[in-house]
């Protein structure tokens, strides 16, 4: 489930809250530190890591608590974790800059785990390309990574939002909802993207291996938080490349763990090695590190914070694209370096690919 802003001003509010509170309990050092995921292909491995042991073997390593909380709502999760009630969520870029950042929470993509390259797709039952969407109606979610996706796609072909109807249909209503007669156009992502391009007469017409890096899934964590306690960072990062280490192996271990993934996810082994398949995943940290370096990474993050500023997701006080500041690796940085809350930190990472954890 990756809808976004649906809930951005109960977001904002609690971060008032947090913010209020800076320099307490989620800016020094402590012991024991928690973050919240929800269920998505990409994101789903800290399940295993959780029930393996995977987690508590680095966590104690650094001699740190580290609990890892599933959140059965997507956006209830980035909104406690912006309110500061865990040091860390799962979430896309996309979403991390609309809600954290730009309520004002310092927050730094520790985990750069994947991009969407063929999990997100729009489908129709009458077009058979994106110039045959204008004029009808899409049904997707508002403000989503949907949302981009659609305007993405529109604009390939000299095209806007302007030209088509947007019909805002929750994820969990849009699968019902295109099995009528009346929904002949949509988006949305996997699993949901299987179910609905399974309908007869149903074509994909444009999915995001087209926008390859503009959809990147991570796991960030409070940056004060991170700057106190350094090992919360290594134990994280650390866990998860053990992690991708066996989800990519194709032996008896990688199998075992793919398909408790997959029944976790309500589907099967074959079903989450299909989606998988559909994300650009980044197995070794030093193929990660170098994505978050790439002006392909950077390029991406321009478009979308464009996209989040046109649509009033970065809030009523920011007047333009630069109003919240993004810092890349190697000093680059996007937006107003005196207001950066998005930071793609590579440190962590780095120190993985190097075997320093």
């Amino acid at each position: 489930m990756r809808y976004p802003v649906l809930k951005r001003l109960a977001a904002v509010l609690l971060a008032g809250a947090a913010i209020v509170c800076a320099g307490g309990a989620s800016a020094e050092e402590k012991q024991k530190f928690s973050i919240a995921w929800t269920i998505y292909a990409g994101w789903i491995p800290w399940k295993y890591a959780d029930e393996s042991g995977i987690m508590k073997k680095w966590a104690d390593k650094y001699g740190i608590e580290v609990r890892i909380v599933q959140v059965n709502d997507y956006v209830e999760s980035i909104n406690q974790y912006t309110a500061g009630q865990f040091d860390g969520v799962v979430a896309t870029s996309m979403d991390t800059l609309s809600i954290p950042s730009a309520s004002g929470v310092d927050t730094t993509a520790l985990i750069v785990g994947d991009y969407s390259n063929g999990n997100d797709g729009i489908v129709s039952k009458q077009a058979d390309s994106i110039a045959g969407l204008k004029g009808g109606k899409v049904h997707l979610v508002e403000l989503s990574v949907s949302h981009y996706l659609l305007a993405r796609a529109l604009a390939s072909v000299g095209s806007s939002e302007r030209d088509v109807s947007i019909v805002n249909t929750s994820d969990a209503d849009i699968v019902a909802a295109y099995a009528t007669p009346e929904v002949t156009h949509a988006v949305t992502w996997n699993p949901l993207l299987d179910q609905i391009a399974a309908t007869p007469g149903t074509r994909k017409i444009y999915d995001s291996s087209s926008i390859p890096g503009h959809i990147k899934d991570l796991t960030v964590v409070n940056s004060a938080t991170l700057a106190d306690n350094p090992a919360f960072g290594k134990a994280l990062v650390g866990a998860w490349f053990e992690m991708m280490a066996i989800l990519e192996s194709p032996g008896p271990e990688g199998q075992k763990m793919r398909a408790m993934l997959g029944e976790a996810s309500g589907t099967d082994r074959a079903g989450y090695e299909s989606q998988l398949a559909r994300l650009k995943m980044f197995w070794k940290p030093a193929d990660a590190v170098a994505f978050v370096k790439s002006t392909q990474a950077y390029d991406a993050m321009d478009s979308v914070r464009r996209f989040s500023f046109d649509h009033g997701l970065l809030g009523e006080g920011a007047s333009d694209a630069d109003f919240v500041g993004i810092s890349f690796p190697d000093g680059k940085q996007l937006g107003n370096a005196g207001n950066t809350m998005l930071r793609f930190d590579t440190t962590y990472m780095q120190m993985a690919a190097d075997g320093k954890l």
